[in-house]
């Protein structure tokens, strides 16, 4: 096999900062193979990625010993242009990628930019967008696409230029389940039937893993901590000990107490030799206990035969009705474009429906301002950025205060002990500019949380976070719920926070109503699952092919299982 991108006691660091991101990293990557990088936030792989495509040192500086070559080339002297030749990105934010009006346009790009003739240019296009199947989208504009759309128009636009290297940076991040498998099979399929090397960097392993790789590296304070085969990384420890969440079927076969080995092939539960650990999991299933029942509490929030459109005659709601009881934490699931966040708006009453009510402990909302309502419900975006206006942290949780003309000294004590809950009280006189992503989430939830909301809309709030930030942020949602007693509820495509965190699944698809039940009865049926875009828990597929008569009945045991796991642990 021919080396593609060889990295040789390759250490690299930011010109800002006193000590090394990369640590003397060996690895080799062959031509045509499909590779996985997995580590948590902060461990390096975004560094390793801007190394191959020459964005290290091209546009971030700093200082390198060791030697890399990428397709015979050292990137530093090659150039982002030089590179670009060669390695094609698809970068997780797929709109700060996009340069055309229009689809054609935007695939076309590089062509006219190395002056392709017109004719050439139209049937690269053409075959191009047959491979990522937008022929059918190339007169839109890009901003008109879904999530899974983008990423495709992205991937054309990256392929036109024959690139024999395939980098994908999150590829998953933004994207519904369903979406996502469909992403993990695209890529699979450019993978095999032309034969470029394909790089994916991933948080979500399990969804990763949807179609096969070649190999997984894993990458943990700046060093190459794994690079082994799927089927041999998965029965070692590596994963759970550099914070990176394994696929919940090999978690629950190690809390049925079995020794997983590489024999059985364990990458895919679809075709793992499950006969050498059926017994153990059905012992498991017969002592491990039911979460207790939950009792039926008064409503906070209610909707009723809502409808909306933003234009007359395409409606994106039909005759959504539930509620939420007092104290719950209730999910909003659906595909990408099925009217989450609208409703959410609805809620906060940025929009006005055409019909229909929303009751506040029974109050309707409907002559209520956004301010009224602001008091009592609060909406957390998904990128914190969009929500902070100050510089400085004790400003920003004080500002919504301020603004009512809450006295001084009213405003620094609810501040303080807000930034106490939240975890920030030692930051209180630092700039948010200093702060990690993480940590900005819980600046926006603080600004919230110190009006005294008796609710709480959280978008996505675990969007592109690694599985140590994703359980911080969670378990602190978990924890103000409880002891707070604020109603939760979150629009989110984490199938596993819905299972995990959530009491209720309301589930949407194409504006109405498809379920509201628990999370463990939605993700273990099949028609809701492919109707919504969701992904059916490989839990499901365990407790099936071992025998087990009441899947839904093993997840919600396995998910009980854990919380206490977590809390005693």
């Amino acid at each position: 096999m021919t080396p593609i991108i060889e990295f040789k006691d390759y250490t690299f660091k930011y010109r800002s900062q006193v000590e090394p991101t990369l640590h003397n990293i060996n690895l080799t990557i062959y031509k045509g193979e499909k590779v996985l990088i997995v580590g948590p936030s902060g461990s390096g792989k975004s560094t390793l990625a801007h190394c191959i495509n020459a964005l290290i040192p091209c546009s971030m500086n700093g200082e390198s010993t060791g030697s890399l070559t990428v397709g015979g080339q050292d990137p530093a002297q090659a150039g982002i242009f030089g590179m670009s030749k060669l390695v094609g990105t698809v970068l997780q934010d797929t709109d700060g990628q996009f340069i055309g009006l229009t689809v054609a346009e935007d695939i076309a790009f590089a062509l006219e930019n190395d002056c392709v003739p017109q004719g050439e240019m139209f049937s690269r296009v053409d075959e191009v967008a047959r491979v990522v199947d937008v022929k059918g989208l190339l007169e839109h504009a890009p901003t008109e696409l879904s999530g899974g759309q983008k990423q495709r128009v992205s991937m054309a636009g990256v392929m036109i230029d024959d690139v024999e290297i395939l980098l994908f940076d999150e590829p998953l991040a933004n994207l519904d389940p369903a979406t996502g498998k469909r992403a993990i099979d695209l890529i699979d399929r450019i993978s095999r039937s032309t034969n470029k090397t394909v790089l994916i960097i991933e948080h979500r392993l399990e969804d990763a893993l949807y179609r096969d790789v070649d190999r997984i590296i894993v990458i943990g304070d700046g060093r190459v901590v794994a690079d082994e085969k799927p089927d041999e990384l998965l029965c070692r420890d590596v994963l759970e000990k550099e914070g990176i969440r394994e696929p919940l079927y090999i978690t629950a076969l190690k809390h049925a107490g079995c020794r997983v080995e590489a024999g059985s092939l364990p990458q895919h539960i679809e075709t793992m030799d499950l006969a050498p650990y059926r017994e153990k999991v059905r012992a498991w299933f017969q002592k491990a206990e039911l979460p207790p029942a939950r009792p039926a509490g008064e409503a906070a929030l209610e909707v009723k035969g809502l409808e909306f459109a933003y234009l007359p005659g395409s409606p994106v709601l039909h005759n959504i009705g539930f509620r939420v009881g007092k104290g719950e934490m209730v999910s909003i699931v659906g595909k990408n474009g099925a009217g989450k966040s609208t409703l959410s708006n609805l809620i906060c009453g940025f929009h006005k429906p055409q019909k229909g009510q929303i009751l506040l402990n029974g109050r309707d909302l409907s002559d209520q301002s956004i301010k009224e309502r602001g008091e009592v419900i609060g909406l957390v975006m998904q990128n914190p950025n969009q929500m902070i206006s100050k510089p400085m942290i004790f400003d920003e949780v004080a500002l919504g205060l301020a603004v009512r003309g809450v006295p001084e000294e009213e405003i620094k004590e609810r501040v303080y002990e807000t930034l106490k809950i939240c975890g920030l009280y030692p930051f209180r006189n630092w700039p948010v500019s200093a702060l990690s992503f993480g940590q900005k989430k819980r600046v926006t939830i603080a600004s919230i949380l110190v009006m005294n909301p008796e609710i709480l809309i959280l978008d996505e709030p675990t969007a592109g976070q690694d599985y140590r930030h994703y359980t911080e942020i969670m378990e602190f949602l978990k924890e103000i719920n409880e002891r707070l007693g604020i109603t939760i509820i979150m629009i989110t495509h984490d199938m596993h926070l819905m299972l995990e965190y959530t009491d209720r699944a309301v589930v949407i698809a194409d504006g109405h109503l498809l379920a509201d039940d628990t999370p463990a009865r939605v993700l273990t049926d099949e028609a809701i699952s492919d109707q919504a875009y969701l992904k059916k828990t490989s839990l499901y597929d365990l407790a099936v092919k071992c025998g087990i008569g009441d899947p839904s009945g093993f997840v919600d045991r396995f998910i009980y299982f854990e919380r206490r796991e977590r809390r005693n642990g």
